[in-house]
C-alpha cells in the first residue's frame, strides 16, 4: 500500500513538472533593436562601418519575421568579403536591407520555401526555426541555393536567439558558410 502511494505521488509530481515546463511561453523577441557594436564580436567590414543596424522583429503565435536595416558604412575600398552577421541573406550586400526583405520562419518547425531572384544570381532558400527544449532560445537557418553565372552557389546562415533576463538585450549567435568561407559572430542588440 505505501509502496502503490509513493509511486502515485512520483507520477502526480512528474506530470505536474510536465504540465508547469509546457505552460511556460516560449520567448517573445518582437521589437525594435539596435546593434550595440561594442558588445558584439566578428562583425562584417559593413556592420563595424555602419552608421546603425536595426532589427525590427514581428512575431505572433505562427511566425517570426526578422527584417534589418542598416544605414551608412559602406565596407572599405577593396575590402569586406560581405558575410557575416546578416539575417541570412544582406549581411554585407547593396544599401538598406537585406537581400529580399524581411527572413520569416514557422515557430511550428515547419519549413518556409522561397524563390530567390534579382540581380545576376536565381535560386531557392529554406527556412526553418526551431524551439530550444525550454522555449527561451529560437534557433532560425537559412539555407539558400543560387544558379550564378560561374555554377551553383550554396550558403547556409544559422543564428541562435536569446533575450536577457529583462528582455532589454537580444543576443544572436550567428554562423555562416559560403564559398567565401566560414564566419562566426556575436551581434548583441539593445531594446529601442
Amino acid at each position: 500500500m505505501r509502496k502503490a502511494f509513493l509511486i502515485s505521488g512520483f507520477i502526480a509530481a512528474f506530470a505536474l513538472a510536465v504540465f508547469v515546463t509546457s505552460a511556460a511561453p516560449p520567448a517573445n523577441f518582437a521589437g525594435t533593436w539596435s546593434l550595440d557594436k561594442a558588445k558584439s564580436t566578428g562583425l562584417s567590414p559593413r556592420m563595424q562601418n555602419a552608421d546603425s543596424v536595426v532589427w525590427t522583429i514581428t512575431q505572433d503565435g505562427k511566425t517570426i519575421s526578422i527584417d534589418q536595416k542598416t544605414t551608412g558604412g559602406q565596407p572599405p575600398a577593396g575590402g569586406g568579403n560581405g558575410s557575416g552577421g546578416g539575417t541570412g541573406g544582406g549581411g554585407g550586400m547593396g544599401g538598406g536591407r537585406g537581400a529580399g526583405g524581411p527572413q520569416v520562419y514557422n515557430l511550428d518547425g515547419s519549413e518556409i520555401n522561397a524563390d530567390i531572384t534579382g540581380g545576376q544570381m536565381t535560386g531557392k532558400s529554406t527556412n526553418k526555426a526551431t524551439w530550444s527544449s525550454d522555449g527561451a532560445k529560437l534557433g532560425v537557418s537559412r539555407k539558400s541555393v543560387f544558379q550564378g553565372p560561374n555554377g551553383e552557389v550554396t550558403s547556409l546562415t544559422t543564428q541562435n536567439l536569446s533575450l536577457s533576463g529583462d528582455g532589454k538585450v537580444l543576443t544572436a549567435v550567428v554562423h555562416s558558410e559560403s564559398p567565401r568561407g566560414t564566419t562566426d559572430s556575436t551581434l548583441v542588440f539593445n531594446k529601442q
